[in-house]
């Protein structure tokens, strides 16, 4: 169906029912509708049109009362049709460049930092794939820093700086952390990590690699820590998750605990949920799922508001965007993810 399939007076209808859905989360009945109406209706004729809307597959009565809500294919209809996109505020605007901009950060912290103030703003939970860094490597040094602890520094040929901090055994020398990074520059530059961790691992283990006890351990601590084996942000690959808490924020009643638990063991599925928001790599701006539209959140009456963010030659980065209840606010949040992809892919 089409909008323009609706009379006026269906429009305005149907439109009233939707806003105050999304507001309050609630059915709306016939008596509300009367009171909200600029052109006030009875409420015989408000039930005619409702009746009409629900036979059209637009609404329908969760409960028994006479209240009603949008199905899935009628909150399609008026995000497509009849939704008035919002504004950002400067404020709001300035909020999201100053905290993606902070500087002395690597990508993945940026897309962190983004991905938590992205939910806050949204009160959603937020979620981003990253870039995987396939360049060569050019450069690779470990820093001592404390007993205990060194810093592994990682240059590409694009010049992108990532670090980590890696535990060391007590009384390593820095002898040892420069013969670590001595064997890995000259097993990974010019090649991405990928394409030689593999090989550095099969000569570790059949001892081919000239080093010490002591020195073969950094290398190894290396390679897992930046394997991201020891990461708590990235929960699968480079999938990244935020807020997950402020999804119990939308809960409206006991019954919506069974949504919130179908929720989270979605986002347990972290392949489908990356293939999900990877289908939206190839939108032209901002991707909406609604409900029933993905089969992952099917059953959890949630929505996906999703945008592919770009480098300065429009190259596709990754993906970034939010998730929450389908009663969401589409009009404040849809500008709110666009906006965001579009400074995080200026800085990256």
């Amino acid at each position: 169906m089409l909008i323009q399939d609706l009379n006026q007076r269906s429009r305005t209808i149907f439109r009233q029912i939707v806003d105050t859905y999304i507001l309050t989360g609630e059915p709306v009945g016939s008596r509300t509708l009367s009171h909200k109406l600029n052109n006030p209706l009875s409420p015989a004729s408000i039930r005619n049109v409702m009746a009409d809307l629900e036979d059209s597959g637009l609404i329908f009565s969760p409960h028994k009362s006479a209240g009603r809500v949008p199905t899935d294919i009628g909150l399609r209809l008026f995000v497509d049709g009849m939704l008035e996109m919002g504004n950002l505020s400067q404020e709001e605007r300035t909020t999201i460049r100053v905290q993606c901009q902070e500087r002395g950060h690597n990508a993945e912290d940026i897309l962190t930092r983004a991905t938590s103030m992205l939910s806050g703003l949204s009160s959603c939970a937020s979620l981003v794939i990253a870039p995987k860094n396939d360049q060569p490597l050019k450069h690779i040094e470990f820093v001592y820093l404390s007993p205990g602890q060194a810093l592994v520094v990682m240059v590409s040929e694009g010049d992108d700086v990532e670090n980590r901090i890696i535990n060391i055994p007590i009384g390593l020398t820095p002898a040892a952390l420069t013969q670590a990074g001595n064997y890995l520059n000259a097993q990974l530059v010019g090649r991405t990590f990928a394409e030689a961790k593999q090989q550095i691992e099969q000569e570790l283990k059949n001892q081919q690699a000239e080093l010490d006890n002591l020195t073969r351990s950094v290398v190894e601590q290396g390679l897992a820590v930046w394997a991201g084996n020891q990461s708590t942000d990235v929960v699968h690959d480079n999938l990244i998750i935020r807020g997950q808490a402020k999804i119990l924020d939308n809960m409206d009643a006991i019954h919506d605990l069974e949504r919130i638990r179908r929720l989270f063991s979605d986002l347990e599925s972290k392949k489908d949920l990356i293939d999900l928001l990877e289908s939206a790599r190839e939108a032209d701006g901002v991707r909406i799922f609604i409900g029933s539209e993905n089969n992952l959140f099917s059953l959890s009456d949630s929505s996906v508001i999703a945008s592919p963010y770009m480098d300065g030659k429009n190259n596709i980065l990754g993906v970034i965007g939010v998730i929450g209840p389908t009663r969401l606010d589409y009009a404040r949040i849809i500008p709110l993810v666009d906006y965001t992809a579009k400074v995080i892919g200026k800085i990256l």
